[in-house]
Protein backbone atom coordinates (compact mmCIF):
# COMPACT_ATOMS: atom_id res chain seq x y z
CA UNK A 1 0.00 0.00 0.00
CA UNK A 2 2.82 2.37 0.33
CA UNK A 3 4.05 2.31 -3.07
CA UNK A 4 0.13 3.10 -4.46
CA UNK A 5 0.50 5.85 -1.50
CA UNK A 6 3.16 7.27 -3.05
CA UNK A 7 1.75 7.37 -6.61
CA UNK A 8 -1.21 9.23 -5.37
CA UNK A 9 0.86 11.38 -3.91
CA UNK A 10 3.13 12.34 -6.58
CA UNK A 11 -0.11 12.96 -8.66
CA UNK A 12 -2.02 15.19 -6.47
CA UNK A 13 -5.31 14.34 -7.64
CA UNK A 14 -6.85 13.35 -4.15
CA UNK A 15 -5.24 12.60 -0.86
CA UNK A 16 -3.85 9.26 -0.19
CA UNK A 17 -5.83 9.20 3.10
CA UNK A 18 -8.47 7.89 0.79
CA UNK A 19 -7.10 5.32 -0.67
CA UNK A 20 -7.48 2.35 2.08
CA UNK A 21 -11.34 3.19 1.68
CA UNK A 22 -11.27 2.68 -1.92
CA UNK A 23 -9.02 -0.63 -1.80
CA UNK A 24 -10.60 -2.85 1.28
CA UNK A 25 -13.61 -3.54 -0.26
CA UNK A 26 -12.06 -5.24 -3.03
CA UNK A 27 -9.53 -7.19 -0.81
CA UNK A 28 -12.32 -8.13 1.31
CA UNK A 29 -13.99 -9.96 -1.73
CA UNK A 30 -16.76 -7.47 -3.12
CA UNK A 31 -17.96 -8.01 -6.75
CA UNK A 32 -19.13 -4.67 -6.75
CA UNK A 33 -15.80 -2.90 -6.99
CA UNK A 34 -12.98 -3.67 -9.03
CA UNK A 35 -8.97 -2.85 -8.58
CA UNK A 36 -5.95 -2.66 -11.00
CA UNK A 37 -2.70 -2.14 -10.33
CA UNK A 38 0.15 -1.42 -12.63
CA UNK A 39 3.90 -2.08 -12.27
CA UNK A 40 7.28 -1.32 -13.45
CA UNK A 41 10.07 -3.15 -12.55
CA UNK A 42 7.80 -5.27 -9.45
CA UNK A 43 6.85 -1.79 -8.27
CA UNK A 44 3.40 -0.60 -8.26
CA UNK A 45 2.98 2.72 -10.59
CA UNK A 46 -0.34 3.30 -11.23
CA UNK A 47 -3.87 1.92 -10.46
CA UNK A 48 -7.22 2.12 -10.94
CA UNK A 49 -10.39 1.19 -9.06
CA UNK A 50 -14.17 1.37 -10.35
CA UNK A 51 -17.60 0.09 -8.72
CA UNK A 52 -20.79 -0.81 -9.79
CA UNK A 53 -23.37 1.96 -9.51
CA UNK A 54 -26.43 1.13 -7.53
CA UNK A 55 -29.88 1.12 -9.17
CA UNK A 56 -28.34 0.60 -12.41
CA UNK A 57 -28.02 -2.16 -15.21
CA UNK A 58 -24.19 -2.76 -15.64
CA UNK A 59 -23.29 0.89 -15.31
CA UNK A 60 -20.27 1.49 -13.53
CA UNK A 61 -18.15 4.29 -12.17
CA UNK A 62 -14.37 4.29 -12.77
CA UNK A 63 -13.84 6.73 -9.04
CA UNK A 64 -9.80 6.66 -9.39
CA UNK A 65 -7.26 6.44 -11.97
CA UNK A 66 -4.01 7.69 -10.91
CA UNK A 67 -0.52 7.23 -12.51
CA UNK A 68 2.88 8.00 -11.60
CA UNK A 69 4.21 11.23 -13.41
CA UNK A 70 7.03 9.29 -14.72
CA UNK A 71 5.29 6.72 -16.02
CA UNK A 72 2.84 9.08 -17.87
CA UNK A 73 2.67 9.21 -21.25
CA UNK A 74 3.72 6.10 -21.82
CA UNK A 75 0.22 3.96 -22.38
CA UNK A 76 -0.23 2.78 -18.54
CA UNK A 77 -3.17 4.57 -17.82
CA UNK A 78 -4.46 3.78 -21.55
CA UNK A 79 -3.51 -0.14 -20.14
CA UNK A 80 -5.29 0.40 -16.98
CA UNK A 81 -8.57 1.36 -18.70
CA UNK A 82 -8.11 -1.05 -21.36
CA UNK A 83 -8.45 -3.78 -19.11
CA UNK A 84 -10.88 -2.87 -16.89
CA UNK A 85 -13.07 -2.08 -19.81
CA UNK A 86 -12.46 -5.50 -21.04
CA UNK A 87 -13.30 -7.21 -17.70
CA UNK A 88 -16.40 -4.99 -17.14
CA UNK A 89 -17.63 -6.37 -20.72
CA UNK A 90 -16.46 -9.82 -19.44
CA UNK A 91 -19.47 -9.13 -16.42
CA UNK A 92 -21.61 -7.66 -19.24
CA UNK A 93 -21.62 -4.12 -18.24
CA UNK A 94 -22.99 -1.68 -20.72
CA UNK A 95 -21.32 1.95 -19.50
CA UNK A 96 -18.19 3.08 -17.80
CA UNK A 97 -18.63 6.46 -16.36
CA UNK A 98 -15.43 8.79 -14.86
CA UNK A 99 -15.99 12.13 -12.55
CA UNK A 100 -13.01 14.62 -12.75
CA UNK A 101 -13.14 18.28 -12.23
CA UNK A 102 -13.36 21.18 -14.91
CA UNK A 103 -10.52 22.90 -13.48
CA UNK A 104 -7.24 23.89 -15.02
CA UNK A 105 -5.46 22.19 -13.32
CA UNK A 106 -7.41 18.37 -14.17
CA UNK A 107 -7.35 19.39 -18.22
CA UNK A 108 -4.72 16.63 -19.17
CA UNK A 109 -7.33 14.02 -17.27
CA UNK A 110 -10.32 15.19 -19.34
CA UNK A 111 -7.91 14.67 -22.38
CA UNK A 112 -6.68 11.41 -21.33
CA UNK A 113 -10.66 10.62 -21.15
CA UNK A 114 -11.49 11.72 -24.42
CA UNK A 115 -8.43 10.39 -26.14
CA UNK A 116 -9.54 7.02 -24.72
CA UNK A 117 -13.12 7.05 -26.33
CA UNK A 118 -14.90 8.58 -23.71
CA UNK A 119 -17.35 10.95 -23.98
CA UNK A 120 -18.12 14.31 -21.96
CA UNK A 121 -21.59 13.67 -21.41
CA UNK A 122 -22.54 16.27 -17.98
CA UNK A 123 -21.29 19.10 -15.81
CA UNK A 124 -22.51 20.41 -13.00
CA UNK A 125 -21.12 23.62 -12.15
CA UNK A 126 -19.63 24.03 -9.27
CA UNK A 127 -20.15 20.97 -7.61
CA UNK A 128 -16.89 20.19 -6.42
CA UNK A 129 -16.70 23.81 -4.54
CA UNK A 130 -17.23 27.08 -5.92
CA UNK A 131 -15.63 27.59 -9.75
CA UNK A 132 -15.16 23.81 -9.68
CA UNK A 133 -17.42 21.60 -12.04
CA UNK A 134 -17.93 18.21 -12.17
CA UNK A 135 -17.49 17.16 -15.81
CA UNK A 136 -18.79 13.24 -16.41
CA UNK A 137 -17.27 11.38 -18.72
CA UNK A 138 -19.17 7.96 -20.60
CA UNK A 139 -18.15 4.89 -22.80
CA UNK A 140 -20.18 2.35 -24.29
CA UNK A 141 -18.78 -1.14 -23.96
Amino acid sequence: MPALKQVLDATELFPSDMLQDMVTPFLNGSTEVLWLTAESDGTPCGFCFAQSEQLTEGTWNMLAIAVAPAQQGAGVGTGLTGALEQHLRDLDARILIADTSGTDDFAQTRDFYAKNGYAAEARIRDFWAAGDDKVTFRKAL
